[in-house]
Parts: structure tokens; C-alpha cells; sequence
């Protein structure tokens, strides 16, 4: 049997105000996955990452990193970890060549060691021809790739991202987006938390949601989504729509956004297909169709709601 990258069991916190942050977490990471933990902002993701990285103390339950117990071998988890947290932490008067090198130090590497795979992780991540340029002077978005460069430089074999697009443009976004699939295929684990959905139905294979210190929801995406019992679709028409296309399309919930802009709500004997038939009869011509939100945001939101 493989063994699981992350354990998390009955994972509690109560911080000194009396604040219950988590009651009795349970999770498992398997080893190779692309695993995302989703919550609103206080649901508890934060205090969960860090308490796996040792940056938060435990009130009670157990964690294991690679078979490797926190509380009893900490040095040894630690080491199989690469963490890039929400905030920027780095020197922004050192170079990025230096920052990675200089990470590379604290877990023993050499720098002969540590040299070459600080540039080829600069160069992979997009910072070849920043590398001697003092931080401060790069992109948000570089930053952010700086960070990941750093976490990666001891080899770790789990990678836990903490909003790691934050404030990148979408196009860079999507070009991190690949560089971390390529990752997962050649076998490291990642963890991600963020608030782009999208990011997460585009990226993990496996989700939890995590609200009010509790996981309400935990499993393979395609059983996730499962939970979606409709999706909300808008529709363009090449023409308004008449009072008498919306009533005839009542067992659709349709609301009209403009006068040639509708959304209905499709699901079980509810199809896309019979709503254009519908407006086909009606003589109205459909110029696009498209999901108004992704179909994670919509499980999110109806998960945390209930």
C-alpha cells in the first residue's frame, strides 16, 4: 500500500482566547496528489497549514507527513515539506539567485549542489534573466514564482501552496497553473489553498472544504461536483426576449438579465437542449452559451450555506 503524504487525525485547536479553531480535523493526502483545501477566510485552512508545518501549536489529534509524526520526528517531516505562504518573506535587497541558494543552506545542501538546481529553477520558473536583479525590484507575480523556486530547492516531497496566485494576472496564473501539473507528474504532492475556485477545479484531483473548523465535504473532485444538483446558464440571443419565450421556459427558473441576455437554471430532466428548442420555437437565435460561475463555486457556496 502506498503510503498517504499527509494524515491529519482529529486534528483540534483552541487558541488562548478561547477561540475552538478546529474540531477534530480528519484528512488524508494521498502521495502523487493534487489535493485542495477550500474554506471561507476563518473556516480554519490557515490554522490547519500551520500546524503541518510546525508554525502552530496543536491542542490535540495527530499529524504525519510521509509516516513521519510531528510531535515525535519534527525535523524529518519538516524536511519532506516545501511550503510558499500567502505572505512575501524574502529579503527584497537580496538577489533571487541568492534567496534560493541561501534556502538551499539551511537544509544542509552544499553549494555545489545547490548552485545549479537554484538556476534551474529560476530559469524553469520564468526568472532566468532576473536572477541578479535585487527582489524588490520584480513583478507581484514574480514574487510568487520566486517563493515557489525557494520551497523547491531541498527536493521536498510535499508541496503545500497558500494562495499561491494571488494577485497574478490571469495569463501568468494560467502558466503557473502548467508548471505545477508538470510537478505532480514527476511525483510531488501538493496541497493548495485558494480563492480562486477555478484554480482548484482546474488543478486537484481530490478537495476538502473546511468551514467553521470542521471539514463538511471530502472526496475526488468528480464526486464533489456530483453534489451540483443544477448549473446556472446564460444565454445570448441575436434578439430580445418576448414575455411569452420566458413563460414557456417557467420549469427553468429564467430571469432576463437584459433584453437579449437570459439565465436559466439546467439539471436533472431540465436539459440545455430543450431550452433552446424551446427558444428556437419561440423564434429566438442562440449567439452563445456559457456557465455563468464555475461548477466548484457553485458547490462551494451551497455546502458553506447549508
Amino acid at each position: 500500500m502506498t503510503q498517504a503524504a499527509l494524515v491529519i487525525d482529529n486534528l483540534k485547536k483552541i487558541y488562548a482566547s478561547g477561540t475552538e479553531a478546529l474540531k477534530g480535523v480528519s484528512l488524508t493526502v494521498p502521495a502523487g496528489d493534487f489535493f485542495g483545501l477550500l474554506g471561507p477566510n476563518g473556516a480554519g485552512k490557515t490554522t490547519v497549514l500551520g500546524i503541518v508545518t510546525g508554525l502552530v501549536n496543536k491542542t490535540a489529534g495527530t499529524v504525519s507527513v510521509f509516516g513521519c509524526d510531528i510531535d515525535k520526528e519534527p525535523e524529518k517531516a519538516k524536511a519532506h515539506i516545501g511550503l510558499v505562504g500567502q505572505e512575501i518573506n524574502f529579503n527584497p535587497f537580496e538577489k533571487p539567485f541568492d534567496i534560493v541558494v541561501n534556502q538551499a543552506g539551511y537544509y544542509g545542501i552544499p553549494r555545489s549542489v545547490a548552485i545549479p538546481r537554484a538556476k534551474k529553477l529560476l530559469v524553469d520558473l520564468g526568472l532566468g534573466d532576473k536572477m541578479t536583479q535585487k527582489a524588490m525590484t520584480l513583478s507581484g507575480g514574480m514574487k510568487r514564482r520566486l517563493m515557489i523556486a525557494r520551497a523547491l530547492v531541498h527536493q521536498p516531497r510535499f508541496l503545500i501552496l497558500d494562495e499561491p496566485t494571488a494577485g497574478v494576472d490571469v495569463e501568468l496564473r494560467r502558466g503557473m497553473w502548467e508548471y505545477l501539473r508538470a510537478l505532480t507528474k514527476e511525483g510531488l504532492t501538493i496541497l493548495l489553498t485558494t480563492h480562486y475556485l477555478e484554480e482548484a477545479e482546474q488543478l486537484c484531483r481530490h478537495i476538502a472544504i473546511i468551514n467553521k473548523g470542521q471539514i463538511i465535504s471530502n472526496g475526488s473532485m468528480k464526486d464533489i461536483l456530483k453534489k451540483l444538483k443544477s448549473e446556472t446558464i446564460s444565454i445570448d440571443l441575436t434578439q430580445p426576449v418576448t414575455s411569452n419565450a420566458l413563460d414557456a421556459l417557467r420549469a427553468y427558473g429564467p430571469k432576463k438579465v437584459d433584453d437579449t441576455t437570459i439565465e436559466i437554471e439546467i439539471g436533472a430532466g431540465r436539459g440545455l437542449h430543450d431550452a433552446i428548442m424551446i427558444l428556437d420555437q419561440h423564434h429566438l437565435a442562440v449567439q452563445s452559451v456559457r456557465n455563468k460561475s464555475g461548477k466548484l463555486e457553485e458547490v462551494f457556496v451551497k455546502l458553506i450555506n447549508e
